[in-house]
């Protein structure tokens, strides 16, 4: 008792000590700021006295505090994936062994790194300690189960007779016999001494994936991942006692309680079960895994199991089934990222079928987003923020509350259609999928579907899965890429097919535009890069630098950078209009992403981790005016510190610190904007932040005060290109949304220049049936839920008016327009 309260304070001591930084950056490559994630979870263990859990992952060894579920370090070395962890019986030391065909022993209490153990010539993929703690054994791909000795790590000895894999290795209690379960289908039962071959189990009709003793040594339990039972033996005559049955998919883990009532295995379908070691039957089920069940471990009294579903590790207690805690941030293999406009937020989808939401700023996981059935192929934030789409394997697309998290709406394509892409329109108001040899079109606001892209031939369609599809940034054109080998491009408004274009010879994995539209990329698994005039569809340049499939493209937001990530394990960077190669990062993964203020890379692909690198070696949670701590000065720094205007005391928008928030900080913030955030391609971001007439206010307040410095001048001149960005260039009546509707719609408009505006709805007679008188309205954009004429359906006396068609007519000054419209009851 005396030795584990010692261990365990020499423990605590040294976790305060050499891990008092926060977890998101251990065991970082050199040049990463942050890490999001902790790699896919494969393995778990408790340690003897029940004070910690070593998970075992794509990344590393994983060390938690049992009680209070706290990150305590991150073991690395390992330049593969680990996936089997176990602790000697005394708790000093850890074994840990993975994919890059080694096995490392840890000091438990320091962390410290005693030995790799390299005899082995392929994967090792199970490690256990002998009873004593002097020996450890291993079992490998390489057909063979190798005992070392645990203090100098000297291999010992070899036991040879399976005819392939090894896939478990366990001692009997007393150390006497040692179990292997293989891919060969037998169990094989060895001297643990003498390495002496003691008896060969058969029966099972697969590969064997899993082999556990019973605390007294008489009965050994076996699985495999292609039969959904288990069965016990009896370890002295070697015969079939029993078979366990009710999984309902392969059984990948057994493991018995340490007072040995209690057999727990865990299932590809999902599922825990709970069996009576004595007399067979029964005692529960444990459902809430998204993934099928990789790994178990019984804490050492035997209340709490832990357990390991490659994106989660979950605690749940024995005696009642609840379950108890989650440990976050293990994910399963990451498909696609997506950065908030705004709120310094990264989206992350995977195959487990969830979405993460991650503080891009700390790398803390804010939220999980479940509800998809398969695994998640797309995400995507809408251009202002407030919306988040993700598209799944199980053909549909779920549309979210970006800020709560509350489901909004489910767009269903069919089971058969996984959404490979999506790309919301500049408005955010129309969304464009990518599945099967279709392209999409919903309505945000509605979720009705709106149209499908699809040609009448193979000259003006795909004819193979469409696996990316992208809006220009003026929303008049969609490109989309296919295993067909070509890009497509379309007119958004009519549907109609515009181009083909060809030239790659391999399928397209990723297509995007240019900041300012004239330019499309493309990315192939012919290795290349293709840039494109997105006018003519005349091919501009190759870039040729990647050895294998190029997976993901994106431009950077000023337009001047091009990133490309692809399966030869490389990050590039080129100089987007000469084409020249600028900068390689190896080890970064295969997918690739600018964050909105063009200064972070977001990297994935590789570890099941996201990695967020800085581009300049400024920090820029300092720059001056970054109201919002998103890397950038924006028009959303300005928006905060408008709405915070008059405030006085300590407050983040005052950004000159004199103790009250005023026009001279609002104009502060417009003096330093990053280049191109006043630009008139901002503006669609901004709509529903502010609007011309805040903006004008603004002006007017600068004005009054006579500021006459050159930062005030500046940020005068920043709100003067604002106010112009926000201004239309002309008036124009847009189409009413939803359309058909009941029974209420938005009528959206521009105004070029102040009016009185007045709407009026008509029937197909001429009949007047209700007018909106909108005031005198300044020049902007009237086009989201807050600003949009709103009408309720019901004519100038309150009452609901029939279904049919109708028409409304705007009055602006000295403009006219009419529409159409339709209710639908």
């Amino acid at each position: 008792m005396k030795t584990t309260l010692a261990l365990l304070t020499l423990f605590t001591l040294f976790l305060q000590n050499a891990f008092a930084q926060d977890y998101t950056q251990w065991g970082l490559p050199e040049g990463a700021k942050v890490r999001i994630g902790k790699g896919m979870a494969a393995d778990v263990q408790y340690s003897p006295d029940g004070t910690r859990l070593a998970v075992a992952s794509s990344i590393g060894i994983w060390l938690y505090d049992a009680r209070t579920y706290r990150e305590l370090a991150l073991l690395t070395g390992h330049t593969d994936w680990v996936i089997s962890v176990s602790f000697s019986p005394d708790g000093g030391t850890l074994a840990s062994a993975g994919l890059d065909d080694t096995i490392r022993l840890w000091d438990a209490v320091t962390g410290a790194h005693k030995h790799t153990l390299t005899a082995h010539t392929s994967i090792v993929m199970s490690v256990s300690f002998s009873p004593d703690g002097g020996t450890l054994a291993s079992g490998s791909g390489d057909d063979t189960i190798r005992l070392w000795d645990v203090a100098t790590g000297a291999h010992k000895r070899t036991l040879t007779g399976h005819t392939e894999a090894i896939m478990s290795v366990s001692f009997s209690p007393d150390g006497d016999t040692l179990a292997s379960g293989s891919i060969d289908k037998t169990i094989r039962l060895w001297n643990a001494v003498t390495g002496q071959h003691k008896n060969t189990l058969t029966g099972h009709t697969d590969r064997i994936e899993s082999v556990s003793f019973s605390p007294d040594g008489g009965t050994l339990a076996s699985s495999g991942s292609w039969e959904e039972s288990i069965r016990l033996w009896d370890v002295v005559t070697g015969t079939h006692r029993h078979t366990l049955t009710g999984h309902k998919d392969g059984v990948f883990r057994v493991v018995f309680s340490p007072d040995g009532g209690t057999l727990a295995s865990g299932s590809i379908d999902k599922t825990i079960r709970l069996w009576d070691a004595v007399t067979s039957a029964p005692k529960g089920t444990l459902t809430g895994h998204t993934n099928w069940v990789r790994s178990l471990s019984f804490s050492p009294d035997g209340k709490t199991l832990a357990s390991t579903s490659w994106g989660e590790i979950r605690l749940w207690d024995t005696v009642t089934g609840v379950h108890k805690h989650t440990l976050t941030g293990h994910t399963d293999l990451i498909t696609s990222v997506s950065f908030s406009p705004n709120r310094g937020t990264l989206a992350t989808g995977s195959w487990e079928g969830l979405v993460r939401l991650w503080n891009t700023g700390t790398g803390k996981l804010t939220r999980i987003l479940a509800g998809h059935t398969e695994g998640v192929r797309s995400v995507l934030f809408s251009p202002d923020g407030g919306t988040f789409a993700s598209g799944s394997h199980d053909g549909t697309i779920r549309l979210w509350d970006a800020v709560t998290g509350t489901h909004k709406k489910t767009l269903t394509i069919n089971p058969a259609y996984p959404v490979r892409g999506i790309s919301f329109s500049p408005d955010g108001l129309t969304l464009a999928s990518a599945g099967w040899e279709v392209i999409r079109l919903w309505d945000t606001v509605t979720g009705a579907f709106k149209r499908t892209l699809e040609g009448d031939t193979p000259l003006t369609g795909h004819t193979d899965r469409v696996t990316s599809v992208s809006f220009s940034p003026d929303g008049s054109t969609i490109a989309s890429g296919s295993l067909d080998e070509t890009v497509r491009l379309w007119d958004a408004i009519t549907g109609k097919h515009k181009q083909r274009l060809t030239g790659h010879t391999a399928y397209i994995s990723s297509v995007s535009f240019s900041p300012d539209g004239k330019t499309l990329v493309s990315g192939s698994g012919d290795n290349t890069i293709r840039l494109w005039d997105a006018i003519t569809g005349a091919q501009k340049t190759t870039l040729t630098e990647h050895t294998d499939a190029v997976l993901t493209v994106s431009f950077s937001p000023d337009g001047g950078t091009l990133a490309s990530g692809s399966s030869d394990g490389t990050i590039r960077l080129w100089d987007a209009v000469t084409g020249t190669h600028k900068q390689i990062f190896t080890d970064m993964g295969t997918g690739i992403l600018f964050s909105p203020s063009g200064q972070t890379l977001a990297s994935w692909g590789r570890d099941e981790i996201v990695l967020l690198w800085e581009l300049t070696p400024i920090a820029r949670l300092v720059l001056f005016g970054d109201v919002n701590h998103d890397g950038v000065v924006d028009i959303f720094d300005l928006v905060l510190v408008g709405s915070s205007l008059g405030q006085a005391g300590q407050h983040e928008t005052d950004v000159n610190g004199d103790g009250m928030v005023d026009i001279l900080d609002l104009v502060k913030v417009a003096a330093t904007f990053s280049a191109g955030a006043a630009a008139p391609s901002a503006h669609h971001r901004a709509l529903g932040e502010l609007t011309a007439a805040d903006v004008h206010r603004w002006l007017a307040q600068a004005q009054q005060r006579g500021l006459t410095g050159p930062a005030y001048q500046r940020g005068i001149t920043g709100l003067e290109q604002l106010l112009a960005a926000l201004t239309p260039k002309e008036t124009v009546l847009l189409p009413n949304y939803p359309n058909p509707f009941n029974p209420e719609t938005w009528i959206p408009y521009h105004l070029a220049h102040a009016a009185d505006v007045t709407l009026t709805i008509y029937d197909t007679t001429g009949v007047l049936v209700r007018q909106l008188d909108l005031g005198h309205q300044a020049a902007g954009y009237y086009t989201d839920r807050k600003s949009a004429a709103y009408w309720n359906g019901r004519n100038e006396n309150g009452e609901l008016i029939a279904s049919g068609v109708y028409f409304y007519q705007i009055q602006a000054g000295d403009y006219t327009a009419v529409r159409r419209l339709v209710i639908l009851k």
